[in-house]
């Protein structure tokens, strides 16, 4: 029943199966090497990127919250399994030269040694406080969620009790990021600074397993993630939540004097939508091999909506073929992969010009194709926004409510 009135969730886990079994059979760990071990890993980001942009659309898509802080929930989540790999990978390297002493170490003189290690780079020799359970990779699996989620809940109950919106709410949400990135770019924050936390793409336990398998590990590990939020968030928006959410961006005021509990149901979105951008920023950093404060930049949760924006906000499947195409594109470009282009004697180079090119991208989508690239889809299949007619809204027979959702 589901499935049938959602006909694109269907369509689009089968377009992702297809996906991930292509990149399974054409890449290196299965022998066929059409596609190298570092596109590989290109392809597994562009999975994670796909996740944190339904997490997006859900809050500005659905809800009418503009939010230009989700990449701090993002990277929060990268940090937080980047603090069991540096820990782990630096106590299967420390450990072993001291077992070899003499007399065998106690666990305090282990973990000085494993802080002296991780910590040397910044002038400091102690393990911070919160670093306390980065031994435990449940422990940081659980933080992975639980951090994100708590700063959501905690900055969105009091943004959403005071009842801050537009574009207020969304310098907050830039503010909150700015200071967060700002906080952790200082030796003092425990995350080792500018420098930040690097060799992620080295797993703990997994030295005999090249990376060409590991890449494809997180492939078909970023393919499930984005299968899960896709469906959590397909069942989210439908039903009389959708409905309600949608009411909220619509017009906030009437579903209030409605009696429905506004700030509880922004909050909820808000809070899960962070917790998918923590999951997406987990899975993601292992695979890009570093994370460090520049990428809590505000910059990047702006290149966040110009994404949805471009893919068609309000659509999950939108979202990612915004999220999945700017992605490609923007690493085509910045690798090296255009060539120049020569214009009256003045060199064009891609390298340099591509956040121009996304820039000028974003000003024609919104300006031509208010729809973004899923309204060219539409166009492709010849669909038309359903005519109401005398037809009518709820759920009685002859309702077009079923077929405007399934949009």
């Amino acid at each position: 029943m589901f499935l049938r009135r959602h006909p694109h969730l269907l369509v689009f886990l089968s377009l992702l199966a297809l996906f991930t079994l292509g990149v399974t059979l054409l890449s290196e760990a299965m022998g066929t090497g059409a596609l190298t071990t570092s596109f590989t890993k290109i392809l597994g980001q562009t999975l994670c990127l796909c996740l944190i942009a339904i997490a997006m659309d859900l809050v500005w898509g659905f809800a009418g919250i503009l939010s230009l802080g989700h990449f701090a929930f993002f990277g929060l989540g990268g940090y937080m399994i980047g603090m069991w790999l540096m820990y782990e990978r630096t106590r299967l390297i420390v450990e072993p030269s001291l077992l070899a002493q003499a007399l065998p170490p106690t666990a305090q003189e282990v973990q000085d040694a494993i802080a002296a290690q991780i910590f040397g780079v910044v002038g400091a020799s102690e393990l911070p406080a919160i670093w306390t359970f980065a031994g435990s990779l449940p422990a940081q699996l659980a933080l992975v969620v639980l951090v994100p989620g708590l700063l959501a809940l905690v900055f969105g109950w009091l943004a959403f009790r005071s009842r801050v919106t537009g574009v207020y709410l969304s310098i907050l949400t830039q503010a909150m990021t700015l200071a967060l990135a700002l906080y952790l770019f200082q030796n003092e924050s425990g995350l080792r600074g500018n420098n930040g936390l690097s060799g992620l793409q080295n797993i703990p336990h997994a030295s005999n397993v090249s990376q060409a398998w590991i890449s494809l590990w997180f492939v078909w590990g970023s393919a499930l993630a984005l299968a899960i939020g896709y469906v959590l968030a397909t069942w989210i928006v439908s039903g009389k939540f959708g409905s309600v959410i949608r009411g909220i961006r619509d017009d906030e005021a009437r579903v209030r004097f409605l009696g429905y509990p506004v700030e509880t149901y922004k909050l909820f979105v808000f809070t899960l939508s962070a917790v998918m951008a923590g999951i997406a920023g987990a899975l993601y950093y292992p695979q890009a091999g570093i994370i460090n404060p520049a990428e809590l930049a505000p910059v990047a949760s702006i290149y966040l909506a110009v994404w949805v924006a471009i893919g068609g906000r309000g659509r999950l499947w939108g979202a990612v073929l915004g999220a999945a195409s700017v992605s490609l594109v923007s690493n085509w470009f910045s690798g090296g992969g255009a060539p120049d282009v020569t214009i009256l004697g003045y060199t064009i180079a891609w390298v340099s010009w591509w956040q121009v090119m996304l820039g000028l991208g974003f000003v024609l989508v919104t300006i031509f194709a208010p729809k973004g690239l899923s309204g060219l889809v539409d166009l492709m299949l010849v669909r038309r926004d359903p005519s109401r007619g005398d037809a009518a809204v709820g759920r009685d027979d002859g309702s077009l409510r079923d077929a405007e959702e399934a949009r």
